[in-house]
């Protein structure tokens, strides 16, 4: 067995710590969300924690992990008689990212069921976890329908499985920790919620610090057994002092001002229902159970909204977790109660041993957004309104803000896909409605009972059938074909040249950028960006789950410049091949942000270049060669590549003004797909939308 990184060894981290032991002294609190960059020993500091708990007291043989001083009734493996246990040290398992729902939660044998009547269950990785720690890396990536389950399990203390009839069920109560990178993306609203505290952690800037990271991670790496060796001491410390936390933590006192200082913190920064209220008590009662106290002190109060608030106060995907300690700091002190022994000026616990609080478990939410500089007005000469042609260059202007976004019209990819789980195109799932029925590629998961038996009724006098039963064999059991929804890539192709600084015009292109990103968000897509302005074309972000960094990028972009709409388009399409290696079975959307003008041809780049080449040499593209070719015509040539491979399309038409020359929609017969203006982008404006994306796109493939 591998030696864990001692827990008191972990260099700084220290609101890390303290959450997850807070969580050790009192599991009520409701488990840890872990968010940072990669490499901040957010996985280490996990693990670390197990090997600090008490051991856990069970029935001998049973597979559920009951409790002999209570046990579980409806237990698989009981009836069970209350009586002395056996101790075993309490478990950490980890759920997979891929991890499929039979493994979550178990997994019934469907043949023995059919034929013998037999309920023979294994148990998964929910019944491992019961009184223990279920830890799950990237938790963000996680599938929805596992999302789901462990939102079911987490709210009743319970699994379910149920299948044809079939039902068992057993405990599942665990402490959730995941860990996760928010560039990879966020977490559900309902799943968020389910973790009791948050911390952002980050590597440390200090030389010091760091040199003693890396010190230490060498010494274990040369020696796991003596590094661990020389924290055993330590790490009995905290052992110990984890155990009179839990005996002391019954005889906390939370009184009446504490309280009123939780409601009011919960009141004063709008977090939604009450179970922020919950965990924030919880949370406080556990902090002076750590620090040795029986009364809950404001310095507990402060430092569980600290933890327990900054990630439910989020209104959306793009807004950054954290706590203004100012405005904190005033309610608290608006709602101090005349029963507290001591002020707010010590933000933490008395003992800044292992796990103290390192200064706060929240920042304030940070600026992220750019301010754009509404005095400025764009050059008359940039705005390109009207039909007036836009000169050959232009100055940069700075960055606008984008306008309120707003709720778009579905835009989904035609035909029915196989890629992963989501809300947006028809596909080929695990979960959805039955649509047919196959024989099994491996493990059977999901049999569809009709088919089977149709398969097994021919069969039944060769077999030497005599009683009611029904004789089923391997060959007999069909797979239930179900279709659902997938993500897809959504790619954004946009437009930041001169003819689209108007800053009123830009401003809005942005809304409806931010519109489509959050709509992204909520059918769990990938997200791209591509812009183009001035020669040439750039990734302002390569395809990734998190649209919030779409959303960075999207407002700090500057405009100005000519207009390479050609490289913009082979740019994109470079992405998209690179993209379909890595992940072939995810279909992409593209969404082309633009009013169609083009006045520079900018350089290509890598495969792009050949592809567009190749599509010249064999016909497709025509006129004259690359190099001499009008931007116009390039473009146009390049829009094709698009449509001989088939990708969906949409033009989001950006022309303004009295006189519109009609690019965009050209630009979008080009690739095969749809144009649509800012003002049908509406999801309240335009109905049939999806229909003739999907209707183009099909007569282009």
């Amino acid at each position: 067995m591998t030696t864990p990184f001692p827990f008191t060894a972990v260099v700084g981290q220290d609101d890390l710590r303290l959450a997850l032991l807070l969580n050790a002294v009192s599991p009520a609190v409701g488990g840890v969300l872990v968010r940072g960059e990669k490499g901040t020993a957010k996985s280490t500091a996990v693990r670390a924690l197990s090997v600090l708990l008490p051991e856990v007291a069970v029935v001998p043989g049973c597979r559920f992990s009951c409790d002999p001083a209570a046990p579980d009734p409806s237990c698989p493996d009981g009836p069970h008689e209350a009586g002395a246990g056996a101790g075993r040290p309490a478990r950490m398992v980890e759920l997979p990212v891929g991890a499929s729902e039979d493994r979550l939660v178990g997994a019934l044998d469907i043949e023995r069921a059919l034929a013998e009547g037999v309920k023979a269950f294994e148990p998964g990785l929910l019944a491992d976890a019961h009184r223990g720690i279920l830890y799950v890396d990237e938790v963000n990536l996680l599938h929805d329908h596992l999302v789901d389950l462990l939102l079911d399990a987490a709210a009743m203390g319970a699994s379910y499985v149920e299948r044809e009839g079939v039902s068992v069920r057993h405990a599942a109560r665990f402490l959730l920790v995941g860990t996760m990178n928010p560039e990879e993306g966020e977490l559900r609203p309902q799943l968020l919620d389910r973790f009791g505290l948050t911390v952002e952690v980050a590597a440390s800037r200090e030389p010091d610090e760091r040199v003693e990271v890396v010190r230490r991670r060498l010494a274990y790496d040369d020696d796991p057994g003596a590094f661990a060796a020389r924290w055993a001491e330590e790490e009995a410390a905290v052992r110990r002092r984890i155990v009179a936390a839990r005996e002391l933590l019954p005889r906390v006192r939370l009184g009446d001002g504490a309280l009123r200082q939780i409601a009011a913190t919960c009141a004063a920064f709008e977090v939604d229902g009450m179970r922020a209220d919950i965990v924030m008590a919880r949370t406080a009662t556990a902090l002076a159970a750590w620090a040795g106290r029986t009364e809950v002190l404001a310095e507990d109060v402060r430092q569980a909204a600290l933890l327990a608030l900054p990630h439910r106060r989020r209104r959306n995907p793009f807004d950054a977790p954290g706590l203004d300690e100012d405005k904190l700091d005033r309610t608290m002190e608006q709602f101090s109660g005349e029963d507290e022994a001591e002020g707010d000026d010590d933000p933490g616990p008395d003992d800044p041993g292992p796990g103290g609080p390192g200064g706060g478990g929240g920042q304030p939410a940070p600026d992220s957004a750019p301010q754009g500089d509404g005095g400025a007005a764009a050059a008359p000469e940039e705005a390109g309104e009207g039909g007036r042609p836009q000169p050959s260059g232009g100055q940069e202007q700075p960055a606008v803000r984008a306008a309120e976004p707003f709720r778009t019209k579905v835009l989904s990819v035609p035909g029915i896909g196989e890629g992963a789980a989501g809300r947006r195109s028809r596909a080929r799932t695990e979960h959805g409605r039955t649509t047919g029925a196959r024989r099994p590629r491996g493990a059977l998961n999901k049999l569809h009972l009709a088919a089977t038996v149709r398969a097994a009724a021919p069969h039944q006098r060769a077999r030497g059938r005599s009683g009611p039963g029904l004789v089923v064999r391997r060959d007999d059991l069909r797979q239930a074909t179900r279709e659902g929804r997938e993500g897809n890539l959504v790619l954004f192709v946009v437009d930041a040249s001169g003819s689209m600084a108007a800053r009123q015009r830009m401003g809005a292109v942005k809304g409806a950028v931010l519109s489509l990103l959050l709509d992204a968000y909520q059918r769990r897509d990938k997200v791209g960006l591509v812009t183009f302005r001035g020669s040439a074309a750039d990734v302002a972000l390569p395809p990734t789950s998190s649209v919030d960094a779409a959303a960075v990028r999207l407002e700090s972009l500057p405009t100005g410049g000519r207009t390479p709409l050609a490289a913009g388009l082979l740019r994109a399409h470079e992405v998209l091949r690179v993209e379909r290696l890595r992940d072939p079975a995810r279909r992409a959307l593209v969404v082309v942000v633009t009013d169609g003008r083009a006045t520079a041809a900018g350089p290509a780049r890598g495969g792009s270049r050949q592809a567009f080449g190749a599509g010249q040499a064999s016909g497709r593209g025509g006129g004259p060669a690359t190099g001499e070719a009008e931007p116009v015509a390039l473009a146009g040539r390049a829009a094709r590549l698009f449509a001989a491979d088939g990708v969906a399309s949409v033009v989001v038409d950006c022309e303004s003004g009295p006189v519109r020359l009609g690019l965009a929609g050209r630009l979008a017969g080009e690739l095969g797909g749809t144009a649509v203006t800012l003002d049908e982008l509406r999801s309240d404006s335009i109905a049939g939308l999806v229909r003739d994306v999907q209707g183009t796109s099909r007569r282009a493939a």
